[in-house]
């Protein structure tokens, strides 16, 4: 693609990304994409917006949110492919907070798996207790 050659519509773009039209109009409305627009209201974008959507698309199904990813905008890491080297510093620090936070959500679902199956536990014994007396 060449920079002042590429243009794409919304469905193109989707369509280049292996996206959907919904999916980029969440990001604008996320402010992670800020296509122009034709005069007949068509949201248009240019090589940049395409480089960044696809940077979006693939922070998001590595598991990041739409928080995190305009961390990286803010930082200027989405405007070139997130696979040409030097990485931006950010994107670790991001990574590292959301397996923090990942991690800390799943020792809480444990904990309550265990303290759910303790009660199951209980119950069962209970209704096995009450099927023998009767």
């Amino acid at each position: 693609m060449s920079g002042a050659e590429t243009r794409m519509r919304i469905g193109e773009l989707a369509s280049h990304i292996g996206s959907t039209p919904r999916a980029l109009r969440h990001y604008e409305q996320q402010g992670l994409l800020a296509p122009t627009r034709e005069r007949n209201g068509y949201r248009v974008y240019d090589e940049v917006a395409v480089v960044r959507a696809a940077n979006i698309k693939a922070l998001l199904a590595a598991g990041l949110t739409t928080a995190d990813v305009s961390e990286y905008l803010e930082e200027g890491c989405l405007d070139r492919p997130l696979t040409d080297s030097p990485r931006c510093a950010e994107e670790l620090a991001t990574a590292q907070n959301r397996i923090e936070h990942l991690d800390d959500l799943l020792a809480r679902l444990q904990e309550t798996r265990e303290r759910l199956a303790h009660h199951h536990a209980s119950l069962a014994s209970q209704v096995d207790e009450s099927d023998l007396a009767g």
